[in-house]
């Protein structure tokens, strides 16, 4: 090829990526849609950065992003987000999340109220920073809740009658979550509680005592059965079935290492996971979500069991998706919603 033809060549080859990305900016994504095929209308809004639990919920239900400085403290010795493909979203150039350390300029989706519910704030949540990421009822109808807070605050509640606090679980029982995440009350009103970035499941009487921990505080690792292994990775939630068998959802996805490629043997698999326990609080399975894809999972957010059958029902809320399967750990459906996380350079 001669330097005229070549650089013929690479002109048109210019002009032709030119005309593509000018094509894909033209078009513009819609930032609102009717209600169709039983979805209410929905609509786009801004968002911002993950607060990590960083924030301050006045008593009228105002929410207030802390500054950095007024932020939950990072326990020393339990890394963060590091030497992982999906810490930071390495691989997916920011389209699912934010980079590390850039603003997450995504829009999310509304959708347009249809029940006709409004929000009240009858319980009075104790003061000072950190929201409540989870709540459970217990068979009285009293009311458990599980703040992030700074380390030396109480963390678990127990609210009565009225909506009356009558109990605080402190850190001196306990221990301090360092993200606390997801909790449930199986039927012996013991309630499970999970620290995501200690990697720990506590199990905790009615009447506010320690009864059992699952995992390794500060020690996120793989079970491993065979070895005697039994440390958690990112626990996020508890789910219980008819039959008293439990589940923990482990993976936290976007917002967590994998740790593939790190020193610690114990901590190899990398993949958001289901672990199966039986009443008796024995090993039963365990199932990856292994990423992407039909019968697979990003990420295990949520997690309920249906009471008819058992299938346990998980939240990949990176995907914007429900997956089933059957209570040993079959793929059995997949509910997928409309992608509604956009970047706004699309």
């Amino acid at each position: 090829m001669n330097k005229s033809l070549a650089l013929i060549t690479a002109t048109a080859i210019i002009l032709l990526f030119a005309a593509t990305s000018a094509f894909a900016q033209s078009q513009a994504v819609p930032a609102s849609g009717p209600a169709e095929k039983g979805s209410p209308a929905w609509f786009l809004q801004g968002s911002f950065p993950d607060p990590e639990g960083s924030a301050s919920v006045s008593a009228d239900g105002k929410v207030t992003i802390l500054p950095r400085g007024k932020q939950l403290t990072v326990i020393e010795g339990v890394p963060n987000c590091s030497h992982s493909p999906v810490c930071g979203n390495r691989m997916t150039n920011g389209i699912v999340g934010p980079q590390q350390g850039e603003d997450d300029h995504s829009q999310r989706v509304e959708w347009k109220q249809t029940m006709g519910y409004t929000y009240t704030y009858p319980y009075a949540a104790p003061a000072g920073p950190g929201g409540m990421p989870s709540v459970a009822l217990d068979s009285k109808g009293d009311l458990w809740t599980f703040k992030r807070s700074l380390e030396g605050t109480p963390q678990l509640y127990e609210y009565g009658p009225g909506h009356k606090l009558i109990r605080t679980v402190g850190e001196d029982v306990i221990g301090h979550a360092n993200k606390a995440h997801g909790m449930a009350i199986d039927s012996h009103d013991n309630v499970w509680i999970c620290d995501a970035n200690l990697a720990t499941v506590k199990e905790i009487s009615p009447d506010g005592k320690l009864l059992k921990t699952i995992g390794e505080s500060g020690h996120r690792g793989d079970w491993d059965e065979a070895k005697g292994r039994h440390l958690l990775w990112q626990p996020v939630m508890v789910a219980f079935a008819p039959n008293g068998d439990m589940y923990i959802g482990e993976g936290h996805a976007n917002e967590s290492p994998n740790d593939t490629d790190s020193s610690d043997p114990a901590n190899k698999s990398g993949a958001a996971r289901i672990l199966h326990f039986d009443k008796d609080g024995n090993f039963v399975n365990l199932w990856y979500g292994d990423n992407l894809g039909p019968g697979r999972f990003y990420n295990s957010h949520a997690l309920a069991i249906d009471p008819t059958n058992g299938d346990v029902w998980i939240g990949d809320r990176e995907e914007y998706r429900i997956v089933v399967y059957t209570a040993n750990g079959l793929f059995k459906k997949t509910f997928s919603m409309r992608n509604l996380r956009l970047r706004a350079a699309l």
